[in-house]
């Protein structure tokens, strides 16, 4: 792609950076920000530069936060008894999307990966032991992918786990609204039969 401005080319490949974004999208969004007001694009790179330098990390859940302590830990009108382990901070997003969990969070910062070198120790998992002892923790869901990263996370955990008497559950995995069971995987397969309901003809 030639680029009449060395300006714009350079935009482009910094914008193209980012995930899902290509060349073409680049330099979309580029000649749209060129064509707004100048304090517009002036308080996107703002907005971009204060995330960058002042986002915090909760030092309770390790989600991000601007406070050392997230909105969430803080909140009186969620249930601090119940806490749900996450692989990430996307999948916090988007179970608060949901609307219908009132718990806390673990972010444990990835899954144990023996092929990627991601042990136990790379994990925040010594800090959820530590909120686990204190007793005010009643149970703890794990929300990890179904993988077979996910599913070692998740047994390490649960043996972990096993010695402070906590209630340790999973999110029911099952087949996707429109999926046929010849494209589902077999983890997936397998979990929808085991977490089966009764069939009802209401």
């Amino acid at each position: 792609m030639n680029f009449p401005s060395k300006l714009i080319e350079d935009a482009v490949t910094e914008i193209s950076r980012l995930p899902g974004i290509g060349k073409k999208t680049a330099l979309r969004l580029a000649l749209h920000l060129l064509k707004q007001n100048e304090a517009v694009t002036e308080a996107l790179a703002l907005s971009i530069t204060r995330m960058r330098e002042e986002i915090r990390y909760c030092k309770n859940c390790h989600t991000i936060s601007d406070q050392e302590l997230c909105s969430i830990c803080q909140s009186h009108r969620r249930d601090h008894s119940i806490i749900c382990v996450v692989e990430d901070i996307r999948d916090v997003l988007a179970i608060e999307n949901t609307n219908q969990y009132t718990g806390l969070y673990h972010v444990l910062g990835g899954v144990i990966s023996p092929i990627q070198g991601i042990g136990p120790e790379e994990l925040k998992i010594e800090s959820l032991l530590d909120r686990v002892s204190k007793g005010e923790v009643r149970e703890i869901i794990l929300a990890l992918s179904a993988t077979m990263e996910g599913d070692t996370t998740s047994f390490y955990l649960s043996k972990k786990l096993k010695e402070s008497g906590v209630k340790v559950s999973t999110i029911a995995r099952g087949i996707p609204v429109g999926g046929e069971l010849e494209f589902t995987d077999e983890v997936t397969l397998g979990r929808s039969i085991l977490t089966r309901i009764n069939y009802s003809q209401e």
